[in-house]
């Protein structure tokens, strides 16, 4: 394939195509303010109701805002079964799962022998992020009954994935495992109650380890991308380990890259500063590519690590534009791209890097957002200022909230010199990392999704967990980018105010003037996780209703329902300090009152991740990740099942192998989920 840019339109017609309809499938908050979004109706042709809610920006009297109950559902309790379960009145459906055919192609096989091309054109493993895009209906707004799914597939267990596992290891196991990871583009449509996936379908399509994806941005071409198969530092094979997400204004899907040094390994020698701040090693997370492909071998190709860890912008309704790496929005692991609308039409992006003692990001264009011109659009999160968060404490010691500040990071300023290392704004957008080390930025607790409330504009992340917080002997992130990744201890701060911090914590804020581009912030600590039978308390946490720990996934409905997912890690999953929770599961907060209740709870093994609803919110699809995994985080290739053979206990598909994969979730009465 070409790498070249195929954005045409063959029709000449003056009438809006389904790419440009696409565009209004975001616009939630300040985009879809008052004329905004009167003209893009009439733009398009849709009714004035369509945007009757996303016109009314409500002001809130204080961090939380106001309003009426929001939990119209009754909590489940904890569970440890084989099974997804939901409140009284809901039904759940097993829609999409790993193996599956995207369109016309091989059915999953469930001993593990489709082959590599088979899992090039079948769903990837280990669904993470997803957003549905809907079709427009005629005359009447956006359908929520057809359109595209775009699903991250994250990471392989090559335990399930293969036949006999890694034993042997072959090349032909190397590609299949590659081309199990990057994103999946399905149709899906709601027909007699039920939704399914359309074959075949001319959207349907895959993005893998081994797509041809372009560098844009300031980095692109520099020397520290370039490779011996990539003389000019213009051209990636693939995208990996793609977590959370985000979605555009302008109807496009942004995939992050999380953990991507785990595919390289340094196999002599000592790694260099630059490649241990970022967690290159020898052997990496056991993946094992670099045997049979040798540009996962950090001592030969020493560049090609520089060339993952990015925001990858994907076109779903033009199967024929080329993904794009958006090397402006700075390299680190990207655990997902939560886009709005600063007040002058700028577009902003907030990002967490997923590790322990890393930064929260935010990355506001120089350009300001066209509606109704979608290729102008497209060059967007090419040019802007990368920006990284440094809280400050309130008035009152302990009190939990304080101001905060946003840092630029611009080649010049704040440190950000050749004598210290950045010879270019491309050198500190490649070593962002480092860049944030210089300048001060505070370290949190495993920074992970981002969500802006669709009225109030204020802005939440989960912070997973830390162990290291708090721990002796104390240490921060060396200021010249010498810190081996996630080895700090630092000390407790008000914005991470657990030592230990076992079951995670969210934290909110909302910057100034109610501005996305502003660069003062004010934030508050909305939730501390825990266990509130636990003996200790500094463990209890202060959850107002149902008790749950290591927050993730995170997502605001149309009504301000605030989602909330989690993701114990399987060596501790009901065990120790978790051994009240149960399985991880899916919870409902009412910003306003701070109440949390347990809406969903997940099969044995599995992580929630990823939630998204269709515009009238009756239908909620939800990721189930790596059901069965074993505390190893690999299965027994002898006995795949020995921990979950979810989806099948479900009533979905063969016996074999556990499989991860997307539901839906509808309330019998056709109602909006979640609400009253």
């Amino acid at each position: 394939m070409a790498l070249q840019d195929e954005d045409t339109v063959s029709n000449p017609s003056n009438n809006p195509t389904l790419s440009d309809i696409a565009e209004i499938d975001l616009s939630r908050r300040r985009a879809m303010q008052g004329g905004l979004a009167a003209a893009m109706a009439a733009a398009f042709g849709l009714p004035a109701f369509t945007w009757a809610r996303e016109a009314q920006i409500v002001p809130s009297a204080g961090l939380g805002g106001g309003g009426g109950p929001l939990l119209g559902f009754g909590g489940v309790a904890v569970s440890t079964d084989d099974l997804v379960r939901v409140p009284a009145g809901y039904e759940v459906q097993v829609l999409y799962a790993w193996g599956d055919p995207i369109s016309n192609g091989p059915a999953f096989a469930p001993d593990a022998s489709n082959s590599a091309e088979d899992q090039a054109i079948q769903a990837g493993m280990h669904h993470d992020g997803i957003h549905f895009f809907p079709f427009p209906k005629l005359g009447s707004g956006l359908s929520s009954t057809h359109g595209l799914l775009c699903i991250n597939n994250e990471y392989t267990d090559d335990g399930l994935l293969h036949v006999g596992g890694m034993d042997p290891w072959t090349a032909e196991k190397v590609r299949k495992s590659q081309n199990a990871h990057g994103v999946s583009i399905v149709e899906v449509r709601l027909e007699q109650g039920a939704w399914h996936v359309v074959r075949p379908s001319r959207w349907a399509r895959r993005i893998t380890g081994n797509t041809p994806i372009k560098v844009v941005g300031p980095a692109a071409g520099h020397d520290l991308l370039k490779t011996a198969a990539d003389t000019e530092g213009r051209r990636v094979l693939g995208t990996l380990n793609n977590c959370a997400h985000g979605r555009t204004p302008w109807g496009t899907y942004l995939t992050c890259e999380e953990n991507w040094n785990g595919y390289f390994s340094k196999e002599t020698g000592t790694p260099t500063t630059d490649e241990a701040r970022y967690g290159i090693n020898k052997g990496g997370f056991g993946y094992r590519w670099h045997e049979h492909d040798e540009r996962f071998l950090a001592d030969l190709h020493p560049n090609e690590p520089n060339r993952f860890g990015w925001v990858v912008e994907i076109d779903p309704f033009n199967p024929r534009r080329i993904p794009e790496k958006k090397t402006a929005l700075g390299r680190f692991k990207h655990e997902g791209a939560m886009v709005t609308l600063a007040n002058d039409g700028r577009v902003v992006v907030y990002m967490g890097d997923d590790e322990r003692n890393e930064y929260l990001y935010k990355f506001v264009s120089k350009n300001k957002y066209k509606p109704g011109l979608r290729h102008a659009n497209l060059g967007l999160l090419n040019e802007g200022t990368l920006y990284v968060a440094k809280f400050e404490a309130g008035a009152a010691e302990g009190d939990q909230q304080g101001t905060g500040q946003w840092l630029p990071l611009i080649h010049g300023k704040l440190g950000l010199t050749a004598e210290n290392g950045f010879n270019s704004q491309a050198e500190v957008l490649v070593k962002t990392r480092q860049a944030a080390d210089r300048v001060g930025a505070t370290m949190m607790d495993r920074p992970e999704w981002i969500a802006v409330h669709p009225e109030t504009g204020e802005v939440y992340v989960t912070l997973t967990n830390n162990n290291r917080r708090g721990s002796s002997p104390a240490s921060s992130n060396k200021v010249d980018g010498t810190t081996t990744a996630g080895s700090a201890r630092p000390p407790v701060d008000e914005a991470n105010p657990r030592a230990s911090n076992v079951f995670g914590h969210i934290v909110r804020w909302r910057e100034a003037g109610g501005n996305a581009a502003a660069t003062h912030f004010e934030w508050d600590v909305f939730v501390l996780a825990g266990d509130s039978a636990n003996a200790d308390p500094s463990k209890q946490g202060n959850v107002n209703g149902d008790d749950f720990g290591s927050p993730d996934g995170l997502w605001f409905d149309r009504d301000g329902r605030l989602w909330i997912q989690t993701d114990v890690s399987t060596s501790t999953l009901n065990k120790g300090d978790y051994a009240n929770l149960g399985n991880n599961q899916m919870l409902v907060a009412d910003p306003a009152t701070r109440e949390i209740r347990r809406f969903l709870t997940g099969p044995k093994g599995c992580e929630i991740t990823g939630v998204v609803g269709t515009p009238d919110g009756t239908s909620l699809f939800v990721n189930v990740q790596h059901p069965g995994e074993p505390a190893s985080e690999r299965s027994d290739p002898a006995n795949p099942e020995g921990v979950s053979s979810w989806p099948h206990s479900q009533g979905y598909g063969p016996k074999g192998r556990p499989r991860s994969a997307t539901i839906v979730i509808r309330r019998a009465d056709g109602g909006v989920v979640g609400g009253a």
